[in-house]
């Protein structure tokens, strides 16, 4: 799996190569899209970027934690 919090992308395959693969091209047409639409800012802006000397700036990963969870329970 394969996912960038800064643009809200994400993706699978069945290998890193793969995944990684099909990120760039995901990301690629989200950026081609929002540049086609004239929407950089505004969507950029909406997922958390923000301004700092008249550049947009990424938001910052503060925590990183993985969880186990189990749904067994579901499937009985």
């Amino acid at each position: 799996m394969a996912y960038s919090p800064a643009i809200d992308v994400s993706t699978v395959g069945d290998t890193f190569e793969e995944a990684k693969a099909r990120f760039t091209e995901a990301a690629n047409l989200f950026f081609e899209e929002i540049i086609e639409k004239g929407k950089v800012n505004e969507a950029l802006i909406e997922l958390g970027w923000q301004t700092k000397n008249d550049q947009l700036v990424p938001p910052s990963i503060i925590s990183h934690q993985a969880e186990t969870f189990s749904f067994n329970n579901f499937l009985q």
